[in-house]
């Protein structure tokens, strides 16, 4: 009897087959992990991939040093748990260099997140950085290709990219380009959370409903945080939250909520009408366009 192929398990067949491309086809491509749920899902593609050997390339994570604990103590339990090696590179020391300059002190640091990526790629010369990125995040990540071609000054021009005709990936370069490869591209995040529900994956706890000091500024749920306090006459409220996506903490808002299980996630998930990033994504709301210029001057 024929085994009937579910939704996700296609979703995870050609993520492998994409990761097997990358691995055959570059000869120094990196796995970008910051130990959110996306590039987790990643890792359990790259075990499907490669596993009982180790994975044919290194992980790397962009740390603004303005990231939620929970996350950083979680990305490190699981490279340790993998026995994989991680690199870690840092805006702060984009800072130090001075080729990162804040135009002030609390200044948001996850834009510059771009100059240090491209330094990371120059400084350990990578072919290919491997992302979780997935199209239905929001418009410019929908313009991807699943082999991203970015130029030798690691710009990507949304008109000028690379047929994908029947599965067929295409990740040459010459010495200076680079490919941004996206396995989970056509992933919703509702596959991310069914995926993660059936392959029983561990998760930073902020991702799960908890309680947290916050204040309410322009529409958006702002923790309060070191980096992130409250403004004057600003009312803080402790409530039920969880966060739908981590990332640097001046640009990362949690959502109101009791989905304390990945059943009740998915569940809440079901029933949400805006995306992922548009409800938390306090840097994404600032303009429609910023996220594709950020994009073209080499962003994930």
């Amino acid at each position: 009897m024929n085994k009937k192929i579910s939704h996700l398990d296609w979703l995870e067949s050609e993520a492998i087959h994409i990761m097997r491309e990358v691995a055959g086809q570059c000869s120094n491509p990196v796995l970008l992990f910051s130990g959110g749920k996306d590039s987790l899902c990643l890792l359990r593609i790259a075990e499907k991939a490669f596993r009982p050997g180790r994975f044919p390339f290194p992980l790397m994570h962009i740390d603004t040093g303005h990231n939620y604990p929970e996350v950083i103590n979680f990305r490190d339990h699981k490279t340790k748990e993998l026995g994989e090696r991680l690199i870690v590179a840092s805006v702060e020391e984009s800072m130090a260099k001075g080729t990162v300059v804040l135009k002030s002190k609390d200044e948001p640091r996850n834009k510059y997140q771009s100059i240090t990526l491209l330094e990371a790629i120059e400084e350990h010369e990578f072919d290919c950085c491997i992302g979780g990125a997935r199209r239905d995040e929001e418009k410019a990540r929908a313009k991807e290709r699943i082999m991203s071609f970015r130029d030798e000054f690691g710009q990507w021009d949304p008109k000028n990219q690379r047929p994908e005709l029947w599965n067929l990936y295409n990740a040459k370069v010459h010495k200076g380009e680079n490919i941004r490869a996206f396995p989970i591209s056509n992933w919703t995040e509702m596959d991310v959370w069914q995926y993660i529900e059936r392959e029983k994956l561990e998760l930073p706890s902020i991702y799960f409903a908890h309680n947290r000091d916050i204040v309410k500024r322009s529409g958006a749920i702002v923790p309060i945080t070191e980096v992130t306090p409250p403004m004057p006459g600003e009312k803080i409220e402790n409530l039920t939250v969880r966060f739908r996506t981590v990332g640097d903490i001046t640009c990362t808002a949690p959502v109101l909520s009791e989905a304390d299980t990945i059943e009740k996630i998915i569940m809440e998930t079901a029933s949400t009408v805006i995306t992922e990033r548009g409800e938390t994504r306090l840097d994404d709301q600032v303009s429609d366009a910023s996220m594709e210029q950020r994009k073209k001057e080499g962003y994930f």
